[in-house]
């Protein structure tokens, strides 16, 4: 496991943050497709003929595309060698040492810097301020 400086985890940021945008693009867009496709929202009762129906165990292609490129989103963020916690709140996590324990730094998108951490049995619930 790599393990990060405060100062080498910030110098990620600006690497990180394009990504986790991105990955929230593509969470809308899959959302979107999903709700578009829910046959409980639709207003009309034509059915039409297919191949692939509605029930069908068979995602739609398009479905499958947007999962692979968020599963591809999601390693590339974990390939600099930190942890996607939670990808609607765009929490990523960085595996550090803090007298001699290993701990989490915080980084929440939107953050300009890493300013939390916490210990890896806590949650972002627990996260506390590094101290400067």
């Amino acid at each position: 496991m790599k393990l990060f400086s405060p100062e080498k985890a910030n110098a990620l940021i600006p690497k990180i943050a394009p990504l986790v945008q991105e990955l929230w693009t593509k969470r809308r867009e899959l959302a979107i497709k999903l709700l578009e496709n829910d046959p409980g929202l639709r207003m009309h009762t034509v059915r039409e003929p297919r191949l692939a129906g509605l029930r069908s165990p068979f995602a739609p292609r398009r479905f499958s595309e947007l999962k692979a490129e968020i599963v591809r989103l999601i390693n590339r963020i974990e390939g600099y060698g930190c942890i996607v916690k939670d990808m609607d709140l765009g929490l990523i996590d960085f595996p550090a040492l803090r007298d001699g324990d290993q701990i989490y730094l915080c980084w929440k998108a939107g953050e300009p810097s890493i300013e939390h951490w916490h210990r890896m049995d806590e949650s972002f619930m627990d996260r506390k301020r590094i101290e400067a």
